[in-house]
């Protein structure tokens, strides 16, 4: 990391990780932002997306808080053509202003922030859906997202065991080592059908591009599941959503933009700001089934890349 007076700070992948930022720190930042839009001392922009026809999934995100002072754009690019040069499939940046002055902080690793925010905002509907004593988490996908997932629900579900179901061997595996490292089972599936059908929690992280054919059917999920969704739905055969007892989306407000919803409006409780907020019930009994299905919110990007600034300040790290 550079700190030099004359240049930006640019917090790494591997300055970040040093900083031991827990699961609690993650969901309770995301859950203090959150309420803090409620309160209208957090803004944020819908996330703007730009397709340009050749698989590139190209994002971003605008937040700004009122404590820290800070103004986070998040720019990303998801490219599936990336591994054959070597590079990983998504690649983002996050910047960092003041937010009173726009006079620029720090530059964060957009990956890091992607990962952490993801999986925090699942874990926080988790928290309110899910049910307490859920043991077997069932992946739908194996790569990044997957092992961010994989940490923040060991950290807080009693799990036992997992199921892992993917494209590839390497990244699959490569969970299953994660798990075991962690005292868990980990039982590669060769279906999908096999890995969800008796998981108390099922992941889906399937990547957006090129976009993905449904090939998930929600009959096959057993009463009291919780899923948690990072893609949009997409792998998800639509008309089985109704199978669903109680579906949060994680903005309403930012949903309503879009040109095509992740799942049918009729079907949603409301949204995570609600959830979060209590105008929204989360779980009603052990048997309902229930689903958090979400694009990404800005103050999840926000909230993570401020307490990552706010945590390296505090240690000395940004002092010129």
């Amino acid at each position: 990391m550079t700190t030099q007076a004359d240049k930006l700070p640019y917090l790494s992948s591997e300055f970040l990780e040093s900083l031991t930022i827990s699961t609690s720190d993650v969901v309770d930042e995301i859950e203090r932002q959150i309420i803090g839009q409620r309160r209208g001392e957090v803004w944020c922009a819908p996330k703007a997306v730009v397709l340009p026809g050749d698989d590139r999934y190209i994002m971003a995100t605008l937040g700004v808080a009122t404590e820290p002072r800070l103004l986070a754009t998040k720019s990303l690019v998801v490219n599936p053509r990336n591994p054959a040069r070597g590079l990983a499939t998504l690649n983002s940046l996050v910047t960092l202003l003041d937010g009173e002055t726009g006079l620029p902080l720090a530059v964060v690793d957009g990956n890091w922030v992607t990962a952490k925010r993801t999986a925090g905002l699942s874990a926080v509907a988790a928290k309110r859906l899910a049910r307490s004593d859920s043991a077997c988490v069932a992946f739908i996908g194996c790569g990044v997202q997957a092992r961010g997932h994989l940490e923040v629900l060991a950290d807080l579900f009693p799990l036992q065991e997992i199921r892992a179901f993917g494209r590839g061997t390497g990244n699959r595996d490569a969970l299953c080592s994660m798990a075991e490292a962690r005292g868990l089972t980990a039982l590669p599936s060769d279906t999908a059908k096999a890995a969800v059908e008796s998981a108390d929690i099922v992941v889906t992280t399937v990547t957006l591009v090129p976009e993905p054919v449904a090939f998930l059917d929600a009959r096959w999920l057993k009463a009291g599941v919780f899923a948690t969704m990072t893609d949009l739905a997409l792998p998800w055969f639509p008309e089985t959503m109704v199978s669903f007892d109680r579906i949060v989306i994680d903005d309403l407000a930012q949903e309503a933009q879009m040109s095509k919803p992740m799942v049918r409006p009729e079907l949603v409780a409301g949204d995570l700001t609600g959830l979060v907020g209590g105008g929204v019930q989360g779980r009603q009994s052990e048997n309902q089934r229930t689903a958090f299905a979400f694009r990404g919110m800005a103050v999840g990007d926000l909230a993570i890349a401020g307490l990552a600034f706010v945590r390296a300040k505090a240690i000395g790290a940004l002092d010129e």
